[in-house]
């Protein structure tokens, strides 16, 4: 070991200009994923370190449709130091009158005295929040987001209405302290005193709210405990708990899959840069031919010779994985206050050692892997071999020994994405697409170099020497077909893969669903309404359809007398309470599938009709019964028919119906959906505002522009992190060119010799960049398409179609990639003598 290090030592000293694509792709992707995991340690820190202020209290007790009984406060006033009771719910702020009102759709947070019992409420213009609240000229406070505000312009002074009540805007919401602990929202905030909205008409019996409770506990409270206490204290009262330990938990649950997301986005990153790796390695070795036989041929053994190689690449591995840790650390760093200024979730910076792990890991197993392959084939290698023959045909194939250390290195990068991305599924979905996508590229690269064989001695070629020429290279056993392909295909692929899924989200969102969409998704209709709301609604000639249904809220809470979270796990249909309803009659907007359903007047035990593909994933069959809390009241009801139930048409939709007996006496109001084309909603809104001010709408269109521009931020994010996996795959190709230049200038002074012209011969360089370019963003286009389908189809059921805009644009982004990196290394060739090169050659 002391000769080798030895050795190894002198080699070094020759620098390290041979390895600038080796250390490049090395350091962009460890740099990649140190950044995304510093970033994300960053917003975890963040809620954590506030978590308390970002709930508003060390602890939540949260109800639907009701208060808490006087036991129930009592029960938490004897726990807490301090206390704050929240009511929120969806309604309209509405400013003027007539047909010149300007409505518009908001959360409202009605707030006791105590509220906020922890942070402070962000006011334009400054002023204390008990201030606000308490209004001016008479009328009680309100405070308005600005989006909401500049949206309706409002200014502060102006009077607005909730329900049938008048308010004034006393300032514009800048800071909400506990605006992260609700999730995302589809409407601004507007808070208002919660005495203040008496006489309102908007918080009746059936309507849609939710009470929360905020507790501020004595110092070392056991939260645990707590929970446990409080959840057998409120058994069957349909309370759900939330505390500071996870205050904000779709936040975490969204950035923590999202930062994984991007992690493995960043490991194909590094994949590309795998395959520029091993590629430099290969251009290394052939370097050293002259030194590697003249070890052999001195006695040194292939263990040696591999150990004094390997120790020179851990060297550069080390310096590589070194520069990317800190890039990747040092810019989220420097970058701190602009991310915390665009953030809706506070974050705190510093050194995430879990994330530089991660990156540490990644790069080291990467390099690792892909050096290991060339190393083993030259060591294979006889001196005489090396000596005879300096073309490609002397690599031999690895020794059993490294394959299986090679086979030992791949099982570990795959063990290592599972355990840092925390999410199995996700993480092997991830490495066998990039595994496939290399392989499958790795024999496209090769069909290519056949195909390119076969063309050059095809008769339509003959006479066009420069068209000739470069078809000979592609297939040449020379070629850097597969590196171009390979590295340059992988990267465009990753874009292409965005592009695809997030066109086909856009098109499914912007166009399928208006199409098949209501206009407004009415609530808070309260039953003796409900007969002059559609009389009104369907007096316009323009709305084409009209459903109505009873609405009420409640938790499947067991499945069989099971808890029901034990028995199916953590299922959507299972967080938190849904909505119910009740019919005599089938719906006509669904259809039963399976079961039967009870007649008219049905009056016996509860039976129930669930959504067929629901009950599927819960593993639920006919005969099952469920427990469904409803306002405190538990009802367990036999399932006695499936129904088929489409979620993606925004339309009126329960998992759960049962039959009216069930549910008799229960205080509900009623939803309705109101279809009609785009130039009547205004008239609507209006109409049914005047009449029913307590009524809600939400404007189906506007939902769907929220969610459009959550997904512009999801995708921007991914492209930024698969715009690192095309610089990478960029590098690598920029290298190929390099190392392909003095192959270049022995072509050019050959042609040249031949009679043949610079702009002919330069043709001919661009041609042989410009098909391998194509033939890279052809493939990823294929590759785009098929994750595309694959998402969109298998994951997020919708229907796939395939946009050509951005594929066309993988195709010139590959096109102009290799065009620039070729010419680009084709210029000094060009520029040399023919002279020159043939003598060196002789």
């Amino acid at each position: 070991m002391r000769l080798a290090l030895r050795i190894a030592r002198r080699e070094l000293r020759g620098g390290i200009a041979g390895f600038r694509v080796f250390l490049l792709c090395l350091i962009l992707g460890v740099a990649a994923i140190a950044a995304v995991g510093t970033v994300r340690a960053a917003i975890q820190a963040g809620l954590d370190a506030q978590g308390a202020e970002l709930l508003g209290g060390d602890a939540q007790l949260e109800f639907s449709y009701r208060a808490a009984t006087e036991d129930e406060r009592a029960w938490m006033a004897a726990r807490a130091v301090e206390m704050s009771e929240i009511i929120d719910f969806r309604s309209m702020l509405v400013m003027g009158e007539g047909d010149t009102a300007e409505r518009g759709l908001t959360m409202v947070k009605a707030v006791d005295g105590a509220y906020p019992l922890l942070g402070a409420v962000g006011l334009d213009p400054p002023m204390p929040f008990a201030e606000a609240m308490a209004g001016a000229g008479g009328k009680p406070g309100v405070v308005v987001d600005g989006v909401l505000a500049d949206r309706m312009g409002l200014q502060v002074g102006d009077a607005v209405r909730l329900g049938v009540k008048s308010f004034v805007m006393t300032a514009r919401l800048v800071h909400e302290p506990d605006g992260a602990s609700g999730g995302f929202g589809f409407a601004p905030r507007t808070i208002v005193a919660a005495a203040a909205l008496d006489g309102s008409g908007l918080l009746e019996p059936g309507s849609i709210f939710s009470t929360a409770y905020r507790l501020v506990l004595p110092t070392g409270t056991d939260l645990a405990a707590l929970r446990s206490e409080a959840r057998a204290h409120f058994d069957g009262a349909g309370m759900r708990w939330q505390d500071s330990r996870r205050a904000s938990p779709g936040a975490e649950v969204f950035v923590e899959r999202i930062g994984s997301f991007l992690v493995l986005v960043g490991l194909a990153g590094l994949a590309v840069g795998g395959v520029g790796i091993s590629a430099a390695v290969r251009a290394w070795m052939e370097r050293k031919t002259e030194t590697i036989a003249t070890l052999k041929a001195l006695g040194a053994s292939g263990g040696l010779i591999l150990s004094v190689f390997a120790l020179q690449l851990a060297v550069l591995t080390v310096i590589g994985v070194g520069i990317g840790l800190v890039l990747g650390a040092g810019g989220p760093l420097l970058a701190a206050p602009l991310i915390a200024r665009v953030m809706p979730i506070p974050v705190e910076f510093g050194l995430a050692p879990w994330a530089l792990a991660e990156a540490t890991t990644y790069g080291v197993l990467v390099a690792a892997l892909f050096t290991l392959w060339p190393l083993g084939q030259m060591r294979a290698v006889r001196a005489a071999a090396l000596f005879r023959d300096l073309g490609p045909g002397r690599r031999g194939i690895p020794s059993r020994g490294l394959l299986a250390a090679s086979a030992a290195l791949l099982a570990a990068l795959v063990a290592a994405s599972v355990w840092f991305s925390g999410v199995p599924s996700l993480a092997l979905g991830t490495l066998g697409g990039i595994a496939g996508a290399l392989v499958l590229l790795a024999a496209a690269a090769l069909i290519l170099r056949r195909l390119a064989r076969f063309a050059a001695r095809a008769p339509m070629v003959r006479g066009r020497p420069g068209v000739r020429a470069a078809l000979a290279a592609i297939g040449g056993p020379r070629s850097e077909a597969v590196a171009v392909v390979m590295s340059l295909g992988l990267g465009l692929s990753v874009l292409a893969a965005v592009g695809q899924v997030d066109a086909g989200l856009r098109a499914a969102i912007q166009n399928d669903l208006p199409e098949r969409a209501p206009a407004y998704f009415m609530v808070d209709i309260q039953s003796d309404q409900i007969d002059a709301f559609k009389a009104r609604v369907t007096a316009f000639a323009e709305v084409t359809r009209l459903d109505t249904a009873p609405m009420l809220r409640g938790v499947v809470t067991r499945i069989n007398g099971q808890p029901a979270r034990e028995v199916a796990g953590d299922h959507w249909v299972l967080r938190g309470d849904r909505g119910i309803t009740y019919a005599d009659e089938i719906p006509s907007t669904t259809r039963v599938v399976a079961g039967t359903w009870w007649g008219p007047g049905y009056d016996g035990p509860p039976q129930a009709s669930f959504a067929a593909q629901e009950a599927a994933e819960l593993g639920l069959k006919l005969g099952d019964k469920i427990t469904v809390n409803v306002l405190g009241r538990d009802i367990e009801a036999e399932i006695t028919s499936f129904r088929e139930v489409d979620f993606s048409t925004a339309g009126i939709g329960f998992v759960v119906t049962l039959n009216p007996a069930a549910l008799a006496g229960a205080p509900h109001s009623n939803i309705a959906t109101i279809y009609a084309p785009p130039e009547v909603e205004a008239a609507i809104l209006r109409d049914v505002g005047a009449a029913f001010p307590n009524i809600t709408a939400i404007r189906i269109r506007d939902a769907i522009a929220q969610v459009t521009r959550a997904l512009d931020a999801i995708a921007r994010a991914t492209a930024l992190a698969a715009s690192v996996t095309l610089a990478t795959g960029f590098v690598v190709l920029i290298g190929a060119a390099a190392a392909g230049e003095r192959a270049r200038a022995w072509e050019a002074a050959v042609l040249k010799v031949l009679g043949a012209s610079r702009g002919r011969i330069l043709a001919s360089f661009a041609l042989r960049a410009a098909l391998m370019g194509a033939a890279a963003g052809l493939l990823a286009i294929g590759f785009g398409a098929a994750a595309g389908w694959a998402v969109l189809t298998l994951v997020m059921d919708a229907e796939y179609h395939f946009a050509p805009i951005p594929a066309l644009a993988i195709v010139l982004g590959g096109l102009l990639a290799t065009l620039a990196a070729g010419l680009v290394f084709a210029l000094r060739p060009l520029a040399v003598r023919p002279a020159e090169v043939l003598r060196a050659r002789d």
